[in-house]
């Protein structure tokens, strides 16, 4: 899946009004956005008088959390109605209690559950800063947790409906989560998953890699990152395909070396 231009404008930093704040490392920067799922029972049309309510059982309300540095996803509240900021808040403080710590810098947008003196209180008594806003018209303000979102939709679409069950849908975002945070590689991470990037562990790309031509040279180049070719060229390899939650629409491709 492409990445956004939008993303390329930088890993470390994201513009926010005011001032540009950098992502040193995991938990440093971030972004918090809410967005609008429709349900089975969808909406009819998208404007007045024939508009369904935003609300379920028509759609659910999901607010996602991602670290800037990583791109991972760090947690998604699911919500009945369009949350207020008591809501908001009680669900990333669940978040922030659940790693042990709290970002130094929450981005969001200007909605109205962000944009008060509740909200600016609670981020500055959990992170010691006041909450940033997204640059109006600034691609690289809020651009990477947007960018998960519509991942998120355009997987959402492949079922044949969106669950209307709470319980169902928390099961389908939470498989779509583990599978983009462990499995998917990122393009603006070099190739690396975005756990692999948050835990510091070695990534999957940078290790000795099949190389199913027999003449091909030892010392050529082969794609980036480039890597020592495990065993010798030729060798025949198998295609593993398992699938997250057994999710065909999350597919998880591994190769092996032929015995």
């Amino acid at each position: 899946m492409p990445t956004h231009q939008a993303e390329k404008e930088g890993k470390e930093e994201s513009q926010v009004a005011g001032r540009v704040v950098t992502a040193k490392c995991a938990n440093d920067v971030w972004h918090v956005d809410l967005t609008v799922i429709p349900t089975g029972a969808g909406f009819w049309c998208s404007w007045l008088p024939f508009a369904l309510p935003q609300r379920w059982p028509f759609c659910w309300w999901a607010l996602i959390t991602i670290d800037h540095f990583s791109r991972s996803t760090m947690a998604a509240g699911v919500f009945v109605q369009r949350p207020d900021c008591r809501a908001v808040c009680a669900c990333l403080g669940q978040t922030i209690r659940r790693l042990g710590s709290a970002p130094k810098y929450i981005v969001r947008d200007r909605g109205s559950m962000f944009d008060c003196d509740a909200f600016r209180g609670w981020t500055k008594r959990k992170t010691n800063h006041l909450p940033r806003y997204g640059a109006v018209g600034k691609h690289a303000s809020i651009a990477v947790v947007e960018r998960f979102i519509l991942t998120m939709k355009q997987i959402l679409g492949q079922l044949h409906f969106v669950p209307l069950r709470r319980q169902s849908f928390r099961q389908e975002l939470d498989a779509i989560i583990l599978w983009y945070n462990e499995h998917r590689p990122h393009t603006t991470l070099g190739g690396k998953t975005p756990r692999e990037v948050y835990d510091k562990r070695f990534p999957a790309n940078r290790k000795p890699r099949v190389e199913p031509r027999p003449r091909w040279p030892l010392g050529s180049p082969c794609a980036r990152p480039q890597t020592l070719i495990a065993g010798k060229p030729g060798d025949r390899f198998n295609v593993i395909v398992s699938f997250q939650g057994k999710r065909r629409h999350l597919p998880i491709v591994k190769l092996r070396r032929s015995a």
